[in-house]
């Protein structure tokens, strides 16, 4: 008589195979579950790097005419100081510190070029030419390396 613990020669090969079915469907959940959450926060990286660089292009744009106008003119042209300050709040949410206090220092110049005698167009080229006009080029070099960072 046969052990009625014993367990049946002819289901070993049964339970076998449904284990390694289960073991390769498993593997193939897993390894489809890693590859759509990478590509997800690869997306999601991608958008969040768009983001940035339009609004490090428009505070570009917006501070450029800014300065310009800051060496030829006296008095300000609040809407846009009020423009290039938004661009500055949106940064906050998104950006690191170290490129909001770039930003920070260039409003800062613009305003003391506001405050500062105005310049002559031959006094512009001079600024030109010695490479002293790029009061943009520290914040887009921080900005850089933060979108390299991503």
């Amino acid at each position: 008589m046969s052990d009625p613990g014993a367990l049946n020669p002819a289901v070993l090969p049964a339970l076998a195979a449904l284990a390694g079915s289960a073991t390769g469907g498993l593997t193939s959940l897993a390894s489809t579950w890693l590859t759509l959450r990478r590509q997800g926060r690869s997306s999601r990286l991608s958008r969040e790097k768009s983001r940035r660089q339009k609004l490090y292009k428009l505070f570009i744009d917006e501070a450029s005419k800014l300065y310009l106008d800051a060496l030829v003119h006296d008095q300000a042209e609040v809407s846009a100081l009020v423009r290039v300050y938004a661009l500055i709040s949106r940064m906050r949410v998104l950006s690191s510190p170290a490129v909001i206090e770039k930003a920070e220092a260039v409003v800062r110049l613009i305003v003391d070029t506001y405050l500062a005698p105005n310049k002559t167009f031959p006094e512009i080229r001079k600024l030109i030419d010695s490479h002293a006009i790029d009061p943009l080029r520290s914040f887009s070099e921080q900005c850089r390396a933060e979108l390299q960072a991503l």
